[in-house]
């Protein structure tokens, strides 16, 4: 189904019946992406009255409760109440849901025995392209994102310089592949956390990041409409589910 839409005063035209789902589910039937040192999510039936209320063990419906954490068990979408006193939920600060989108794929260098994204990387993938959100897909790129246990395995993050970069740029929604913007442990300076939302200065309470997504191999670079959609939790995080749409 192509449909046209405008946005910023230009039209264009997408095809809504060619989603490209770029993010990871809970499936506790198999391995989960897991990061910040907490056991699996649970997916289990609720029991009342010694009967377990799943079809399957003779109840009328199936009642599952779900135990997880967004920012360790699946893509989730996060606003700056995630690092600040201030109570702030994502669900009041996110108000609009579709954007004009890069995609890049970036491969990180070492610095200090780390993995990291610089300004430079990010300066040659973007160029003069003014864009809201930009998706970053790091490399390698393996299907093991999808079930990769982060913790304590120092994964690649952003550096400071990076993010300023990208906050001076325009970028509204940051979306990576990657547990966190920032080093696994840092002493809780969260430097890219507190560039990109700017909280030294005016912060930007409308500002997003969206972690642990996953790009496939078979989309190429380039710019998408992005449709972030999110769970309707009042929290400083809630999972979403972004999806790309190819312009035609």
């Amino acid at each position: 189904m192509i449909t046209e839409i405008k946005h910023n005063s230009k039209k264009y035209k997408i095809d809504l019946s060619k989603p490209i789902d770029i993010s990871i589910p809970i499936d506790v039937n198999k391995q989960n992406v897991n990061a910040w040192y907490l056991d699996d999510p649970k997916i289990y039936a609720e029991q009342f009255d010694d009967q377990i209320i799943k079809v399957s063990e003779g109840a009328a419906v199936n009642f599952n409760s779900i135990q997880f954490n967004p920012h360790s068990h699946i893509t989730h979408t996060e606003c700056v109440g995630h690092i600040t006193k201030e109570v702030y939920s994502v669900n009041k600060s996110l108000s609009q849901f579709f954007f004009l989108a890069e995609v890049i794929t970036v491969a990180p260098e070492n610095k200090d025995g780390d993995e990291v994204i610089s300004k430079k990387k990010l300066q040659f993938a973007l160029g003069n392209k003014k864009r809201e959100a930009l998706v970053i897909r790091t490399l390698p790129n393996l299907n093991d994102k999808k079930k990769k246990q982060y913790s304590n395995t120092n994964p690649p993050y952003l550096l400071e310089e990076a993010t300023i970069y990208l906050r001076e740029k325009g970028i509204k929604h940051l979306l990576i592949d990657l547990p966190s913007v920032d080093k696994e442990k840092d002493d809780g300076l969260l430097l890219s956390h507190n560039a990109f939302w700017n909280t030294k200065g005016e912060i930007r309470l409308d500002a997003t990041i969206t972690e642990f997504i996953y790009v496939p191999n078979k989309v190429e670079d380039g710019t998408y409409f992005l449709n972030l959609m999110i769970a309707p939790f009042e929290n400083d995080a809630t999972p979403s589910k972004p999806i790309l749409y190819s312009i035609d």
